[in-house]
């Protein structure tokens, strides 16, 4: 048997330490046709050898070099989206490697066939985990992919950017699913906090943290909450639960008497009290806790 790298005839010989398979010296090497050739024959082999063996190791490791020409292929298809070819490619070889290990020629399908839709599925799974930097689910990943191609059909068409109204037609979507999408889709990509907004003649040029942001209001009320936590905590029962269905379940205070047994005036006086012992406390140095957290 000969086997056939580059257009050279390379004896090939078989020897007990590879369980009978032929010596492969570059099996990047091997030209596709003659790796498809040679691929049936290891396969047969592989699934005879025990696991873990050094002839089984062998087998497999030379199908995994000879169609690695099969994940570089599939990778091209991605080369113009800005990712590093060599991770996509290893990514890829993920996908060989389980195609390898779960083939089987009883199914009498060519392992190319097999073989793609692992490798595809193992760059996709790649770009879905990686590609977006800001986490959205898998139904808004997809929906941004197909709206990214009813753009380019739609503006091909119409000669201006599409409308949502536009777009949902052409999708057979609800305008709401559209709007959810096209948000989504901001969160593929994102700027460094320190990118320069705008040219300065100076050469000092404006960072993103510094024209971005404004005092949020809501963190007086988390400081407010944060202080009065402990003071609720030495109200008695009693004050904390008129304190609950008034604030919490914003009930009136007659319905706060009727909930209680007591008059509203009662109420009107009890909560009155514990406000005023509240806001005391509130506008007094905070004192430690002598009630621990959860």
């Amino acid at each position: 048997m000969a086997i056939v790298v580059h257009g050279t005839a390379t004896p090939a010989h078989t020897t007990e330490r590879d369980g009978g398979l032929p010596e492969v010296r570059r099996p990047s090497a091997v030209a596709p046709r003659d790796a498809r050739e040679l691929s049936k024959q290891f396969f047969v082999r592989l699934r005879q050898l025990e696991e873990g063996t050094r002839a089984y190791q062998y087998a497999r490791n030379t199908l995994i070099e000879m169609n690695m020409s099969m994940v570089r292929y599939v990778a091209r298809r991605y080369r113009h989206r800005g990712d590093d070819m060599e991770d996509i490619v290893q990514v890829g070889t993920i996908g060989l490697i389980k195609a390898i290990d779960r083939f089987d020629l009883s199914r009498e399908v060519e392992f190319s066939t097999f073989a793609v839709p692992y490798i595809l599925g193992e760059i996709k799974r790649f770009f879905r985990d990686t590609g977006w930097a800001v986490h959205v689910p898998r139904r808004l990943q997809e929906l941004r992919t197909e709206l990214a191609r009813a753009k380019e059909q739609l503006h091909t068409t119409l000669d201006r950017d599409p409308t949502v109204a536009e777009l949902a037609a052409h999708l057979r979507l609800p305008e709401e699913d559209v709007i959810e999408g096209l948000v989504a889709a901001n969160g593929y990509s994102a700027d460094s906090l320190d990118t320069p907004v705008d040219p300065d003649p100076l050469d000092q040029r404006r960072a993103l943290t510094e024209v971005l942001g404004a005092d949020d209001p809501a963190l007086e009320t988390v400081e407010d909450l944060h202080t009065l936590a402990p003071l609720l905590r030495q109200l008695d029962a009693r004050e904390r639960r008129i304190i609950e269905l008034r604030f919490g379940q914003e009930m009136t205070q007659s319905q706060i008497g009727a909930e209680l047994g007591v008059s509203q005036m009662h109420v009107s006086r009890l909560l009155n009290r514990t406000l005023s012992q509240l806001r005391t406390g509130m506008l007094t140095d905070p004192q430690p806790d002598p009630t621990p957290g959860p």
